[in-house]
């Protein structure tokens, strides 16, 4: 049977690794804690209060404290949160919920504002799932993501790449795949949002070597997941060959390496009739011409030069 090109990731692995970082996530939340901050900063800057808002993938409930840190509360009133794995479901500090990413279970027009930070990158159908979080939107309500692109991991990638190559004379996927971000606005347009926005950044995060950064990623469940991957555990000369390889191209003068994780921003409002719309053409009042004050010429006409 032929594999199903839409299911990338292997979400069940996903829920399972879920619950294992959970147990221990005080220790591997630094990641998520930055991506949380960076996003409820944008927040800040929205001249709007949100009576109810959904927090997409809650983790240690870094964005209820990220809220908690803003003036006066924040402009947030009630935050519902929700997350794939039970374990972090439980640790949250208000009502949560377990839900899958891709399949929302909430009504629709339920939410004013939805937030979600460092999970959206393991949705199969991320044009889906952004149709479905505007659907749960309330008219004119906001959506706010925060999901790693395609430039994280890239050193991981290239070392990993040259040791497989080296030690077992072929290549198989061993980082996940990511969005990129010359694709993110068009997708919040695809599904509907208006006056939608994308950014990237990139956070840059030193470790003692490759081996320390692969264990850490394992830590927080944002290992491999790519549904055809190699099954079984990796070859140990293929990793230590891959530490290696990044020891000599990615170290820095201490000695120790740096891992970029590309974060990609996402802006969008829910339809609604208030927000502004583009023109019809030929409806606009003014020529460009007269704006630009100068000599206006029709399709195909010679113009000469002054």
């Amino acid at each position: 049977m032929a594999p199903d090109p839409l299911l990338v990731f292997d979400r069940t692995v996903l829920r399972q690794r879920r619950e294992r970082a959970a147990r221990g996530w005080e220790h591997q939340a630094f990641l998520k804690r930055e991506i949380a901050d960076r996003l409820v900063d944008r927040l800040a800057d929205v001249r709007r209060t949100f009576a109810l808002a959904l927090d997409l993938g809650c983790h240690g409930d870094e964005i209820a404290a990220a809220l908690a840190a803003l003036a006066a509360g924040g402009p947030v009133g009630h935050l519902v949160r929700s997350d794939l794995g039970q374990g972090f479901a439980r640790r949250a500090g208000g009502p949560a919920i377990v839900a899958d990413e891709e399949r929302l279970p909430f009504a629709a027009g339920r939410f004013d504002l939805v937030l979600s930070a460092m999970t959206l990158h393991w949705v199969n159908d991320l044009p889906g799932t952004l149709i479905q979080i505007g659907r749960i939107l309330k008219p004119d309500g906001l959506f706010l993501g925060a999901m790693l692109g395609g430039g994280t991991l890239w050193q991981l990638r290239q070392a990993l790449a040259a040791a497989e190559s080296d030690v077992e004379g072929g290549l198989s996927p061993r980082v996940s795949p990511f969005a990129d971000l010359r694709d993110a606005a068009g997708l919040l347009q695809r599904a509907g949002f208006a006056l939608p926005v994308a950014d990237s950044e990139t956070i840059e995060v030193e470790y003692a070597n490759a081996l320390a950064l692969m264990r850490d990623l394992g830590a927080m469940g944002e290992g491999n997941l790519v549904a055809e991957r190699r099954r079984g555990l990796a070859r140990r000369t293929t990793l230590l060959r891959a530490a290696e390889i990044y020891g000599e191209r990615h170290a820095r003068p201490s000695g120790r390496v740096t891992a970029s994780f590309e974060v990609l921003f996402l802006h969008g409002w829910a339809a609604h009739e208030s927000q502004p719309r583009p023109l019809r053409p030929g409806s606009a009042a003014h020529r460009l011409a007269e704006a630009l004050d100068t000599a206006e010429h029709s399709a195909g006409e010679k113009v000469e030069r002054s």
